[in-house]
């Protein structure tokens, strides 16, 4: 045991940049998935809302921490070899795409029903119809709940540690089991999950005050 000095601060606080790379990388890939079984959620075709539904209560109605240990530790079953980033970023974002999926989905079904007939009575099959006129007034709906996901997810990546990726919480468990600094160590790990989420907890709070003034 030594003790704690400014090396292990600034450590702590370089690890900052993965817990953000991981989130953006988690984020996207999830909003990727997200757009799909939000598009499968409200399609045509029975069999695609069927199977969206199905993956996003597999995503939704288990840890998040078994879903990091499945994505880093099935793909050895077959030979493959993964590397804590890696099964970090795909179980993210798998789990991220069915939550922005349920998002989205709720979202576009919110817009009115007049605003479909009347895309129907163009003449728009269900592309156009919603690319021109149903995403962009989903968009506006989704903005507050997707930032509020966002957060969530930031403080999500600190389970990334337990498949032995240094994000925040992992390089704080390494600099704590050398110097046996806990409340010190977690903390600064606190107050810096806070510095970053809490700025985007108050937009999303602002948003959802815009929408609702707009609404009345």
């Amino acid at each position: 045991m030594r003790e704690l000095g400014l090396s292990d601060i600034i450590f702590i606080i370089a690890a900052v940049r993965w817990t953000l790379l991981l989130s953006l990388v988690a984020f996207l890939g999830g909003a990727v998935g997200g757009i799909l079984v939000a598009l499968a959620r409200t399609g045509e075709f029975k069999w695609l809302r069927l199977a969206a539904n199905g993956y996003i209560r597999v995503f939704q109605g288990t840890p998040l921490l078994m879903q990091l240990f499945l994505a880093f530790f099935v793909p050895g079953l077959f030979g493959w070899s993964v590397d804590p980033w890696s099964a970090a970023a795909l179980g993210l974002s798998l789990h991220a795409s069915a939550f922005l999926g349920e998002i989205w989905r709720g979202a576009i079904e919110v817009v009115p029903r007049g605003q479909w007939e009347a895309g129907t009575s163009l003449g728009l099959r269900y592309g156009p119809k919603m690319m021109l006129i149903i995403v962009p007034q989903a968009v506006r709906v989704a903005i507050p709940p997707t930032i509020g996901f966002l957060v969530q997810l930031i403080k999500g990546t600190s389970l990334a540690s337990i498949i032995g990726f240094v994000e925040l919480t992992r390089a704080a468990q390494v600099i704590n089991n050398a110097t046996f600094r806990p409340f010190t160590i977690f903390a600064l790990v606190a107050l810096i999950y806070y510095l970053l989420c809490r700025p985007l907890s108050a937009y999303s709070k602002r948003m959802e005050r815009k929408l609702l003034v707009a609404a009345r």
